[in-house]
Parts: structure tokens; sequence; C-alpha cells
């Protein structure tokens, strides 16, 4: 049953990711991801529940990570300008992981297999013998934009290290990688764009 479980699930994975590649090429063709003002619009047509589905999707998107969080990510920011997007993007994204590490850590590997292949299991659980020095990589994976947080968060959740510990590390790191994720994609997409254009 759990065999089932974990195939069902990856496959999920690779069935989302193809789905967010088509839905963000319809989101593209209706103007939303190229026009600020659409998008803005179409969030703002929900009204005052516009921010707190954005905030419910990111949550989601950590805890169960086979959703693109990139993604979700930059459009926090395009949608709702620099301060509400880091806001929403930071308060969804936090409860998310604390949510994930509890999880990891009721659940334990069995949980982690289920949303990543053994293979990437054994190389970061590899890491937590080194308690001081996993620490410190912990911290450098939550401050980067780049590296792989959820399957960090989900490994961290195995550790000894304290809730307050890992949520205080979590508060402080995480608007780092935000801020520079959306940065990159937003500021580096519309550098190419201007690019291509000469």
């Amino acid at each position: 049953m759990y065999k089932l479980l974990q195939k069902t699930i990856h496959v999920l994975s690779i069935i989302t990711l193809i789905a967010t590649f088509f839905f963000l090429v319809w989101l593209y063709r209706i103007g939303i991801l190229n026009d600020q003002n659409v998008l803005t619009e179409f969030i703002k047509s929900h009204g005052t529940f516009g921010g707190l589905i954005f905030l419910a999707i990111q949550v989601i998107q950590v805890v169960f990570p086979i959703i693109p969080g990139g993604v979700t990510t930059v459009v926090g920011f395009l949608v709702f300008g620099f301060w509400w997007g880091f806001i929403l993007n930071y308060v969804g994204i936090s409860i998310g992981s604390i949510i994930l590490f509890w999880l990891a850590r009721r659940y334990g590997k069995k949980f982690c297999l289920l949303f990543m292949t053994e293979e990437t299991f054994y190389k970061y659980e590899s890491k937590i013998d080194n308690k001081r020095a996993y620490e410190i990589f912990f911290i450098i994976c939550m401050l980067s934009p780049i590296s792989p947080a959820d399957i960090v968060v989900m490994i961290t959740g195995l550790t000894s290290m304290s809730y307050r510990k890992f949520i205080t590390i979590t508060l402080l790191c995480r608007p780092f990688s935000i801020v520079a994720y959306s940065f990159f994609w937003i500021y580096g997409g519309q550098f190419v764009q201007q690019l291509f254009q000469k």
C-alpha cells in the first residue's frame, strides 16, 4: 500500500509539472503573465479572498511539494507588489515549512520518501551525522534561493533540532531566499527580454 502511495505521488509530481507548464502557457496567452495589470485584476476580482487564496496556495505548495513553489512566489510579488507580496510569501512559506518539519518528525523516513527518491533521501540524510556541520548546511539552504529547501526541511525534521531553533532559523533566513529568488526571475526575465529586443 505504501509503495503504491509513493508511486502515485511521484506520478502526481510529474503530472503537476506538466500541468503547470501548460497552465503557464495559458496564463501567458490571456495576458496574466506578460501584463501585470491583467494579473493584478485577476487576483483583485476575488476581492478580499485573493490574498487569502494566495496565502493558502503557498502553504500547500510547501507541505505537499509537488507544485513548483518558485512560480507562485514570483506571482506573489507581481500581483501584490513588493511589500504585500513579500509578506504573503513569507508567512505562507514559513507556515508551510513548520508544518512540513512537523510531518517529517511525526512520520519519519516513510513520509519523506513520498516526495523524494531513496537516492536523494540518503544523499541528504548522510549529512545529519555531524550536527554542527548540518546546522550550518541548513542555514545556507534556507538563505539560498536555489537550494532544494523543502527536501532539506523534511530531512531536518529527522534530526534532533528543536522546534524553537528550526523556527528561528527559518524566520530569519527565509526572507533573503524569497526576495533573491523573486528578483532573479522578475528582473532577470526583464533583462533577457530587453536583450532579445535589441
